[in-house]
């Protein structure tokens, strides 16, 4: 089973099940948004924890396996550069609009590097609001300085 069909078959069995990424989170003692990761093959699980997603999901052994083969990251179909969906649009539109003053506030603050995507969490919450719930979204990660030679 590669990737893709992994990714379908988990969220068939999602779906049927009822369940939520936090569910199958807490199954597997990690964070629902790494865990959609794993599921969507953004991301690669080690044999414990793919084991416990893939029993939280009812899933076999050809599960484990497509869940502990290395992804192939940031790949987008040419088609697809500008996303379509609404959700992702609106992320693209953010980074867009605010992409280059995150940027240029964190050299301010950090000088010349980059925010690891390697070393980096992030969480999703949700957040009470008269004028209608809020999404949070909480990016952390290692700030990693361009060295000179």
């Amino acid at each position: 089973m590669n990737k893709e069909e992994f990714t379908k078959t988990a969220l068939e069995a999602k779906k049927v099940k009822g369940l939520t990424f936090a569910d199958i989170g807490k199954a597997a003692s990690r964070d629902q948004v790494w865990v959609a990761s794993v599921i969507y093959g953004a991301a690669s699980a080690k044999e414990p924890e793919a084991k416990k997603i893939a029993s939280a999901l009812g899933l076999g052994p050809e599960s484990v396996e497509a869940m502990m083969e290395y992804p192939y990251k940031g790949s987008m179909p040419p088609e697809r550069e500008i996303p379509t969906d609404p959700m992702l649009y609106r992320i693209y539109e953010v980074l867009q609009v605010y992409g280059e003053p995150l940027k240029a506030v964190t050299h301010e603050m950090f000088g010349d590097g980059i925010l690891s995507a390697i070393d980096f969490t992030l969480k999703v919450d949700k957040e009470a609001d008269p004028k209608g719930d809020r999404v949070v979204w909480i990016m952390n990660g290692k700030f990693l300085p361009y060295k000179e030679w």
